[in-house]
């Protein structure tokens, strides 16, 4: 097979893979992978403007406010003004989120074999 097709094929199954790890995550946390993305980011790194969260989950801006918003009416994310300039806002885990996040364990989700390989 052709060098080019091949890595468009592995991209596929590396694609499918993480769907696969995806649904299951929901399943158990009724969180989709960016939904997650956004709390890990938030639990490790505290509180973050949108543009800084849309750069660190490489995501477009509209699709940043999407996730920020299905967090946010999930209850494990509140926004603030900013302390210097009150035009900004912040985006901060509840206490909720918080326990969201450490509730959280990969482990007992099964991960593809694809994936494994590369964590």
């Amino acid at each position: 097979m052709e060098t080019k097709v091949k890595t468009l094929c592995r991209i596929r199954d590396l694609y499918r893979s993480i769907a696969e790890f995806e649904n299951c995550f929901h399943s158990k946390y009724q969180l989709t992978l960016n939904e997650g993305m956004l709390m890990c980011v938030l639990k490790t790194e505290g509180e973050l403007t949108a543009g800084v969260l849309a750069e660190k989950l490489g995501l477009s801006f509209s699709n940043t406010s999407k996730v920020i918003a299905s967090v946010e009416k999930k209850g494990f994310l509140e926004r603030k003004l900013g302390n210097t300039d009150k035009r900004q806002m912040h985006f901060c885990l509840t206490g909720e989120g918080h326990e969201m996040m450490d509730s959280i364990s990969c482990c007992d989700i099964e991960i593809p074999e694809m994936l494994r390989k590369i964590l």
